[in-house]
């Protein structure tokens, strides 16, 4: 069955009905170090924060380790928002990808992340269903507070902003002018544990 465009919430009331806003911009203990080198030559490194969201990122890094970003695509870009990508087609659709993950995030009664979706913050994609994400993460271009507590934060860009800057501010088209015209692909995502004691995320079948 195909899943639905993992489509971010411009609007998000219900963040603000619940009270739910990050507050905190780090993580505590053993941080993975993610480099993500785009073809163009381009690259992002980030931190990311088990303690936040502790299978969101080992997801990640297993996506990572299994050579899954090797030339996806971020077809998906709101200046001042975010930008998207890990869509198996480029096409922002999850078509195909074999299962899910639990959303680690407050409305969906996981209380430990209070991860902030600032500015640099990565952050997993997702249909309105909350355990739908996946293989679909975004990065944030700018601060956006009724995120908080509504999706599944889990790292930080450390260096490389001035990549997500270009591909969020490039050219778009489509009906909601979020889909880039040129969408830049991924070389590699590779993860330094750094003392990390990384698992296999628990998932859910699609």
């Amino acid at each position: 069955m195909k899943k639905a465009f993992a489509v971010i919430l411009t609007v998000c009331l219900a963040a603000a009905l619940l009270g739910a806003c990050g507050n905190s911009k780090g993580g505590n203990g053993p941080m993975p170090l993610v480099t993500i080198t785009m073809a163009d030559g381009g690259v992002i490194k980030a931190e990311l924060y088990p303690d936040k969201a502790p299978n969101t990122v080992n997801n990640f890094i297993s996506l990572a380790n299994s050579g899954y970003f090797e030339g996806k695509l971020f077809h998906r870009a709101l200046a001042g928002f975010m930008i998207q990508g890990g869509s198996p087609n480029g096409d922002g659709m999850s078509t195909g990808f074999p299962y899910s993950i639990k959303g680690e995030f407050a409305s969906n009664g996981f209380t430990q992340n209070d991860l902030a979706h600032s500015r640099g913050v990565l952050s997993m994609a997702r249909t309105p269903a909350p355990d739908s994400g996946g293989c679909q993460f975004f990065i944030m271009h700018g601060d956006s507070p009724h995120l908080d507590g509504e999706y599944a934060g889990f790292g930080m860009v450390t260096s490389g902003m001035e990549v997500v800057d270009k591909i969020a501010t490039s050219p778009v088209t489509g009906p909601y002018r979020d889909t880039l015209v040129n969408k830049p692909a991924i070389k590699s995502v590779t993860v330094d544990l750094n003392g990390y004691k990384f698992s296999e995320p628990v998932t859910i079948p699609a």
